[in-house]
């Protein structure tokens, strides 16, 4: 569960605006009352926390209740115009830092990343294969529950890939265009050259299109070609009665991992 909270009314709009780009279960909070005991409780229930306000107000509520970077959920907190997101607790062990990133990009906003060494966002990227003519509405189901699983929103995927075969597949064709993500297709002999980082490897899959694993090998090898770096599965492949996901990612070079830049 994620708590949004904010205490003005331009906030409040950022605050609608954040919970249009979120895939799991949220709350949208404004003024709650009393706000140090909602907050804390909120927090103390590991609730994921979004507070649009001053970061000292965030300091002083949370202060209290804290207990330590390995159980306290992840909290970010920013300014009412969404300038600057801030990954406050928990950034590396509760995701804060990762979720920033993807917040950022997502609305626009300037990431503030405060950890002693640099640290590389990792790309990630979902792999699909389905049956022919599988229905849109299944393979968008499968997708966000994936995400679901593997505490990722959909602000943080890059692409959606599979086989080249499937360049025709209209209910992935048309599950890029609803949710605004490129769709790529890649041909076995690229495939190929990420087989060993597959979880599983099935005989019949290779029968039938030439790679052991449709939804694993796009995956990992979109993150490959975005990063050139090795990936890794993050999410094992999914299956559906008639689609499957995996989840990928990689981390780029030092020399490329920069802090999200606000584009005007």
């Amino acid at each position: 569960m994620i708590r949004l909270i904010a205490l003005t009314a331009a906030g409040k709009l950022l605050a609608e605006k954040i919970a249009k780009t979120l895939t799991e279960p949220f709350e949208l909070c404004y003024k709650p009352k009393p706000f140090t005991e909602f907050v804390q409780q909120a927090f103390q229930q590991g609730e994921r926390l979004i507070l649009i306000c001053a970061t000292g107000i965030a300091v002083r509520t949370l202060a209290p209740v804290l207990t330590d970077k390995h159980h306290d959920p992840a909290v970010l907190v920013l300014d009412e115009a969404g300038q600057f997101i801030i990954p406050l607790l928990s950034g590396h062990e509760g995701g804060a830092n990762d979720w920033a990133a993807s917040l950022a990009l997502a609305i626009n906003g300037q990431l503030v990343m405060t950890t002693a060494k640099p640290y590389l966002l990792p790309v990630y990227s979902v792999g699909m294969g389905c049956e022919r003519d599988c229905p849109l509405e299944d393979l968008e189901q499968l997708l966000m529950q994936s995400l679901k699983q593997a505490k990722l929103t959909l602000a943080q995927i890059s692409h959606i890939n599979s086989i080249d075969i499937k360049a025709d597949e209209i209910g992935l064709i048309a599950l890029a265009k609803k949710l605004n993500k490129p769709f790529i297709t890649w041909h076995k002999e690229q495939l190929h050259q990420v087989e060993h980082l597959l979880s599983t490897k099935s005989d019949y899959i290779y029968s039938v299109v030439g790679v052991y694993g449709v939804a694993e090998s796009a995956a990992l090898y979109d993150v490959q070609q975005l990063t050139n770096q090795p990936g890794e599965l993050v999410l094992n492949k999914q299956k559906s009665a008639k689609a499957t996901c995996a989840v990928a990612r990689a981390y780029p070079q030092a020399k490329q991992a920069n802090s999200v830049k606000r584009h005007n």
